[in-house]
């Protein structure tokens, strides 16, 4: 997956026209900029995340009243009050005809603070995000539990919509999707797509999935499997038959087994193994590096179920999963570490991006080395 490099924009806050909030016009700017996150806190100027790294824009350091200015006219208010009392809010703002925007507020010990992540208004599709082919396999399941993960900002919920988008175009089937808070919106199109967002729509991710399966749904996705709770009825449902699709913050497919594994009392885990044994038909593990010349592009592993699967969770052999990938190429299967090495041969990232991302550093280290590339990592 790729973002396109950071565009050049001179205009301040100020300059933009035809903004409804003041807020807005930070966000425009941020958009010309090709910048991912807008970062506010009281006692610093704002800042962009372009590419990967932190750039203070010129403005003036913000205060108590600058904060509530911005923040508070596009806060819901019940959210508002929560965020007062408890000190973390999280919602979907948009601007219209620019972008929608997911909104966390939180506290710190030097103040308040806001981070906007930019959702663009328009569904990338599987091919323009740059993602393997094999991953198309996906779009055709019938049913099973089918995980993307990597670490926050990764682009889990971006690859998540691509494969959504493409189902939704060719399959007259009932989508029925958990988030929080909404990003993506798809309209009907083949599909009919129920979105529920934690909050105004439920309370919480496992409510909102016990409740979903009684919805007559054909695929679920949930958009965050946080806890035992949450896991164990993704779990269910894929056993039932439903296709599920769902997210974690793990960076391979070998520790996403083992996440979901240890999340359970060890007396409960040998049950756990057989029943994900059963229903895991896909994990795309994917990491964001820094692409050469601007922007930023990702390395996805990717893992099919099968039967030698199946038989490697059920007999606790999860080990043995990155030699399971790397034997099954031919079926479309990429090692995440082969992922890396592409993009050093094709020269869109370097060779210290490719070797701090490496599952195994070594290995990565010594092909970099017959390459006449030596590189050593910070301690």
């Amino acid at each position: 997956m790729t973002t396109p490099p950071p565009r050049s924009g001179s205009a301040t806050p100020e300059e933009a026209v035809g903004t409804r909030r003041p807020i807005d016009r930070f966000l425009r700017l941020m958009n010309d900029r090709g910048a991912s996150d807008l970062h506010l806190s009281v006692g610093r100027p704002p800042i962009f995340r372009t590419s990967g790294r932190l750039e203070p824009i010129r403005y003036r350091i913000l205060d108590d009243g600058d904060y509530d200015r911005l923040i508070q006219p596009i806060t819901p208010d019940h959210l508002w009050k929560s965020y007062v009392e408890c000190g973390d809010a999280d919602f979907a703002y948009e601007v219209p005809g620019l972008a929608r925007f997911r909104v966390n507020l939180f506290k710190q010990h030097r103040g308040r603070g806001a981070v906007f992540r930019i959702i663009p208004t328009k569904i990338m599709t599987l091919d323009q995000l740059g993602l393997p082919g094999s991953i198309r396999r996906l779009t055709r399941l019938e049913g099973g539990l089918v995980l993307v993960t990597g670490p926050t900002g990764s682009g889990k919920s971006t690859t998540l919509a691509a494969i959504i988008h493409d189902m939704n175009q060719r399959r007259p089937m009932h989508f029925v999707t958990i988030e929080d808070p909404i990003e993506f919106v798809h309209e009907n199109q083949a599909a009919l797509v129920s979105q529920r967002e934690i909050g105004p729509n439920s309370r919480s991710f496992s409510k909102a999935l016990k409740a979903a399966v009684r919805e007559d749904p054909d695929c679920i996705l949930v958009g965050e499997m946080r806890d035992l709770e949450t896991i164990e009825m993704a779990l269910s449902a894929a056993e039932t038959g439903l296709l599920v699709f769902g997210t974690l913050h793990t960076n391979s497919a070998a520790k996403t087994i083992d996440r979901i594994i240890n999340v359970f009392p060890t007396d409960r885990q040998d049950g756990v193994r057989g029943v994900l044994s059963s229903v895991v038909k896909g994990i795309l593990a994917q990491q964001l590096l820094r692409r050469k010349g601007g922007g930023r592009i990702a390395a996805v592993e990717v893992m099919f179920g099968s039967p030698s699967l199946s038989s490697l969770i059920r007999e606790g052999k999860t080990h043995q999963i990155p030699g399971y990938i790397s034997q099954n190429k031919k079926r479309g299967m990429i090692p995440m570490d082969e992922s890396l090495r592409t993009l050093v041969n094709e020269e869109m990232v370097d060779p210290e991006a490719a070797l701090e991302k490496a599952l195994d550093k070594d290995e990565m280290r010594r092909w970099l080395k017959q390459r006449g590339v030596d590189v050593k990592l910070e301690e």
